[in-house]
């Protein structure tokens, strides 16, 4: 039993967890096509609907990190896995947009705040020791990034197999299945701890937006939102108007998956040596870097596997890096909150770049506007990151 309970296996449920539900995001760009499809719709409306998921993902991850800092990670893990595979189901059913929109939208955006970074990470930096939580973020991480990647291929063969439709009823099964690996991360002890000798939740919060760094923070993040969201929705399709086949699609998706295993995973470990806020500086910069070569350079299979590789080292090393810098500044226990609040600006970003990326290629029938705008946008985070002061506030003790 002390197993079940060791640090090691909170971070293998914890990786199960977001690896379904980052996996499901990451390869919803190979539903676009198969769905609009058969449904009649437009790229544009499929992509309201993923931008919708990405803004209320966004709102509803501090009302979902103030219940996990109150009552715990267990019920917001539990219940979110359940609301994901019902999105799911609705989705796969959905006639109109406007249902889409509810379900793959409404639905499972509330979801993903149950069943990604701010529970998960909020729980294993209470769980963790400080001088681990970096390793224990980035291989949590790391195991989400794996999930992710075999998603791709996945949900690929069960299109092939099933259709989009039982590809979609599947996958929610899965969501289900892992349910009670919330059990692996049940913080309730460590989060009694510090509830009697810490701060109101009030008092935390207005101790962080009254910190410049905290809005420097949420800013920056905001680009990393928006060139992962764009990149994941409408890459696949980016390809098939440059005259690749599908499978080529899903094999970039496939590589940046795997790259990002290795990539989160050594960021969580830096983060324990450097300054988080440098890293976080170098890693937008070289994200710019490769967008802009790969937008310039003429686009072939060695571009595009090769632009996708180093997109994915890059790919959610910001949020071990984050997360842990938050940490780092207020404390580990409103962490959930604290970084549900940042993760606002991500997931703005994240709306704006699937919403704009259909906007833009329904007005110009191309996507060249939206990679200009993502290249600026990580050379503003970069310039962002700089300045902020990662010192942890000082607060007057009581006598």
């Amino acid at each position: 039993m002390k197993i079940l309970k060791s640090p090691l296996a909170a971070v293998i449920c914890g990786g199960v967890i977001i690896g379904l539900a980052l996996g499901m995001r990451h390869v919803q760009g190979l539903f676009m096509l198969p769905m609009t499809g058969a449904r009649g719709w437009s790229r544009e409306q499929f992509a309201l609907a993923l931008a919708l998921q990405n803004l209320v993902w966004g709102l509803a991850q501090p009302l979902t990190g103030i219940l996990a800092d109150r009552f715990g990670s267990l019920r917001v893990l539990l219940a979110g896995c359940l609301l994901y595979a019902l999105g799911l189901c609705l989705m796969a059913y959905a006639r109109s947009s406007t249902e889409l929109a509810l379900s793959g939208g409404l639905l499972i955006g509330l979801a993903l705040s149950g069943t990604t970074f701010g529970t998960v990470y909020g729980a294993l930096s209470r769980i963790v020791a400080p001088q681990k939580r970096g390793w224990a973020l980035g291989l949590a991480g790391a195991a989400g990034g794996v999930g992710q990647f075999l998603m791709v291929p996945g949900a690929q063969g069960l299109i092939d197999t099933l259709g989009w439709m039982g590809a979609l009823l599947a996958i929610a099964v899965l969501l289900a299945m892992a349910a009670p690996l919330a059990a692996g991360l049940n913080d309730g002890g460590a989060l009694a701890a510090v509830q009697q000798k810490g701060q109101r939740m009030g008092q935390a919060i207005r101790e962080a937006l009254s910190h410049r760094g905290f809005w420097l923070l949420n800013l920056g993040f905001l680009a990393c939102g928006f060139q992962l969201a764009f990149i994941a929705s409408h890459f696949p399709a980016y390809l098939l108007d440059k005259g690749f086949n599908a499978h080529t699609g899903v094999a970039a998706l496939a590589i940046v998956a795997l790259a990002n295993v290795g990539g989160t995973y050594l960021c969580g470990l830096l983060g324990n040596s450097y300054r988080r806020k440098h890293l976080l500086a170098y890693l937008y910069l070289l994200r710019s870097a490769a967008m802009l070569l790969f937008f310039v350079l003429p686009v072939s299979h060695a571009s595009i596997y090769l632009f996708a590789f180093i997109m994915g080292a890059l790919w959610l090393g910001t949020v071990p890096l984050t997360n842990g810098l938050v940490s780092q500044v207020f404390g580990v226990q409103y962490i959930s909150t604290l970084f549900g609040l940042v993760f606002v600006g991500h997931q703005i970003g994240s709306f704006l770049g699937v919403w704009l990326g259909g906007v833009v290629f329904e007005a110009t029938r191309s996507y060249d506007a939206v990679w200009i705008g993502a290249i600026v946008l990580g050379l503003v985070a970069a310039a962002l990151h700089w300045p902020i002061d990662d010192r942890a506030v000082a607060r007057v003790q009581p006598a």
